[in-house]
């Protein structure tokens, strides 16, 4: 699980005026390699700008301009996972290729806050911010310098990992869904009377790869009536695949438990993994 994590900081409010970049690249939770550099943005610095990060025209005098260091990022960025705490860096390195008429990363950029907003309740819609979430996970750096970071990115999107025990494969699926995955509103549906499935009673819990909404789309197509909850009606329960290797006793969802206790009561619960429920689906069109 190898990836890399950069941040920029910028003389103004032009976003190509990069005047220092730090890199960071992962194997796992190893540091691998670390690199930083001051840019001569050649152009000026706006007062609010060195402010919050400390660099004016003394500190870069002699610098590289971001034309002579652009290959040593892409060097470093290229074909690899990127990751960034909001889009602002990514943007800034777009338009800074763009101005220099330089070539861009061929990378998959991850950005850490969107992990984070996923990661932890308390983050979704407030509080994301960089420092907050390294307050969070209890990560102590030195704010707005490049290279530390880059690295406090990568230490949320680790942090992410452990806390939901998704890997780097399943984040970058992860970010692309809604922020409550697991929301249940108008998750119920009504079973195709054509479908294979029909007369099934699904339910799902747990931390899905895909959305609600699309995997109760797919469960009513097949023929299965789809719940919110379990109920005596139920008779399929999916589990998210996480959660069936990672939980056990009363850390189950309490939908798990349920349809358990259920079960021992004598009610015919399949408990299916969802990368089963995934292939029941493909073999039933």
């Amino acid at each position: 699980m190898k990836f890399v994590a950069i941040d920029l900081e910028t003389a103004n409010a032009d976003m190509s005026s990069i005047c220092q970049i730090g890199i960071a690249r992962f194997n796992g939770a190893i540091l691998e390699e670390e690199w930083k550099t001051y840019v001569d943005p050649e152009d000026y610095f706006d007062a609010v700008n060195v402010s919050i990060h400390g660099i004016d025209e003394t500190v870069v005098a002699g610098a590289p301009t971001f034309r002579k260091v652009v290959n040593t990022v892409n060097g470093m960025l290229g074909n690899r996972v990127v990751v960034t705490h909001t889009h602002f860096d990514r943007v800034a390195l777009h338009q800074a290729t763009r101005k220099y008429q330089t070539q861009q990363p061929q990378c998959t950029w991850l950005d850490s806050a969107m992990v984070a907003r996923r990661a932890w309740q308390e983050c979704a819609y407030s509080g994301y911010g960089l420092g907050n979430v390294c307050k969070l996970i209890g990560y102590e750096f030195k704010h707005h310098d490049a290279l530390e970071d880059a690295k406090a990115a990568a230490k949320i999107l680790l942090a992410a990992m452990t806390h939901s025990g998704l890997d780097l494969e399943a984040w970058l699926k992860r970010v692309r869904q809604p922020i409550d995955s697991n929301s249940e509103h108008r998750i119920a549906r009504a079973g195709n009377p054509q479908g294979p499935l029909c007369g099934e009673v699904l339910a799902f819990t747990g931390q899905l790869e895909i959305s609600r909404r699309e995997a109760a789309d797919m469960a009513a197509n097949i023929g299965c009536e789809v719940e919110a909850g379990v109920t005596k009606k139920t008779t399929l329960l999916i589990v998210g695949d996480q959660d069936v290797s990672r939980l056990v006793g009363h850390s189950k969802s309490s939908k798990h438990r349920k349809a358990e206790e259920l079960i021992e009561k004598g009610q015919p619960i399949r408990i299916l993994r969802e990368s089963d429920f995934r292939k029941l689906i493909e073999l039933s069109n």
